[in-house]
């Protein structure tokens, strides 16, 4: 059984060194959910209060755009999610968080972690590193949209994210990727083409 402990240790593994102390105070603040597969996690107006860490499951991140659902984001293990401009500027989400499969989560209180941060300043340079993997990978996601075609959109998260070519939706993987369902079936041919 997974406790908060080893999930606070994760995190620490995965964005920073922490001492022990404070993996304790990380766990006393985390708050595990479970969602089912299409159920809402944010719901869009509603304003992001917490980052939540994906312990076992996958959730994607969309928003509608002339009455089409646009896939931002993709999220499974290990991994923290978070409508990171509600979070910060304590606006209502644009952004909807649904869980793709049935999703074990753990809430990390944006409000309770700023107060733990009084007590214990390693957590500040835990969020610090928590929000530049967001925005680096924000960016890095970008870049790809703006500088690369669509085979080489596919194959660097063939590359880098496979697991979202394996579990998610391909209707949701083709509109992460900028492109038509029709579209990704072409490049996905043309790619296991080349590759055999």
């Amino acid at each position: 059984m997974i406790t908060k402990r080893d999930v606070a240790r994760e995190i620490a593994r995965r964005y920073c060194r922490l001492e022990p102390s404070s993996i304790d105070v990380l766990a006393e603040l985390l708050e595990p959910l479970k969602y089912l597969r299409g159920e809402v996690i944010l719901s869009e107006g509603e304003e992001c209060t917490c980052m939540y860490y994906v312990e076992r499951g996958m959730v994607r991140q969309y928003y509608y755009k002339n009455g089409k659902d646009v896939t931002e984001h993709f999220s499974f293990e290990g991994r923290i999610v978070m409508c990171i401009e509600s979070l910060l500027k304590h606006v209502p989400s644009q952004i909807i968080i649904e869980a793709l499969e049935t999703t074990h989560l753990y809430a990390l209180p944006r409000k309770k972690l700023l107060e733990a941060i009084d007590s214990c300043p390693e957590l500040g340079i835990l969020y610090r590193k928590i929000l530049e993997h967001a925005l680096i990978s924000s960016q890095h996601h970008a870049d790809s949209q703006r500088f690369e075609n669509a085979q080489e959109r596919y194959e660097r998260l063939l590359r880098e994210k496979p697991e979202i070519i394996l579990r998610a939706p391909m209707i949701h993987v083709a509109s992460f990727l900028q492109m038509t369902p029709e579209t990704l079936s072409r490049v996905r041919a043309h790619h296991e083409k080349n590759n055999k």
